[in-house]
């Protein structure tokens, strides 16, 4: 066997890898093992970069990367529906400095997920974006009715995405009309929470106002612990009953929609409280 070894490695630094390799070649074959199926070749252009949010954020020139640092957190919480059939609604098809533009975040998402139907609403007419797999319609976030009208038309609701106005009364508006149209285990999110603190953008400098968006996500947060109130007549919501997790970035928040009741042990905890009588559990 060692001699054997030895004279293959001899001959291999005679012929070289090159002619080694056609002599392994001549050999499968005569000796009649299959041949090795050709390797796949490699993508190039968008292909290349269609498994890489920020790679595909710089190339169609969306401000998900670059002004914002939204594409790296996207990559991680859409990841898991890249290959699936899904429904994408993105709020605000952007382009409003100069007529003809906008739809660059709209083509990112065609890339990224190569099975799904992408749709924009815009209040100005965006058309002209409308191409295979993405369909845009006008339609106004600060109307509730505009909202359920765009969404009656793209099927249930995978993704939703709130880049629209950013002005926090047309937020609020927005989620408590479209958050219960989203499929259990959809995604929703909201960008540009910076105008929440900003008067100009009908924000607050006042970081507890009750009517900035800001507040109302920190409101939603509370409510992923609604189970563990003591407050006896508190009734939980529909956001507490279908929010199963919230994730905070620098302008950015990501809402998971799901069934939120794992229980709780306050009864046990706290059983002075709860012995007294007439408190209900």
């Amino acid at each position: 066997m060692a001699t054997q070894t030895a004279a293959k490695r001899m001959v291999r630094k005679i012929v070289g890898e090159k002619g080694w390799k056609q002599l392994r070649r001549y050999r499968r074959k005569f000796a009649g093992a299959p041949t090795p199926a050709p390797r796949p070749a490699a993508p190039t252009g968008i292909d290349a970069i269609s498994h890489d949010l920020c790679k595909l954020a710089k190339h169609f020139r969306t401000d998900k990367w670059g002004t914002h640092r939204y594409a790296q957190h996207y990559q991680t919480h859409l990841q898991h529906l890249k290959d699936d059939s899904i429904n994408l609604l993105e709020i605000g098809v952007g382009g409003y400095s100069r007529a003809g533009q906008g739809g660059a975040s709209l083509r990112m998402w065609k890339h990224f997920f190569p099975k799904a139907q992408i749709y924009g609403m815009d209040i100005q007419d965006k058309s002209f974006v409308d191409e295979d797999r993405i369909t845009t319609f006008i339609g106004d976030q600060s109307d509730p009715g505009s909202l359920v009208g765009v969404a009656s038309k793209t099927g249930t609701l995978d993704v939703i995405i709130d880049d629209g106005s950013h002005l926090s009364p047309h937020i609020l508006t927005t989620f408590e009309t479209l958050f219960p149209l989203l499929k259990d285990g959809g995604i929703y999110a909201i960008e540009d929470t910076q105008t929440s603190y900003w008067p100009e953008w009908q924000g607050s400098e006042d970081r507890n106002d009750p009517k900035t968006s800001m507040s109302m996500l920190k409101r939603l947060a509370d409510g992923l612990n609604y189970e563990e109130f003591v407050d006896a007549d508190y009734e939980p919501s529909y956001s507490d009953l279908n929010i199963v997790a919230m994730h905070f970035y620098h302008n950015l928040v990501i809402i998971e929609k799901g069934k939120n009741a794992e229980g709780t042990n306050k009864k046990r905890v706290l059983k002075k409280r709860y012995s007294q009588d007439g408190v209900k559990p």
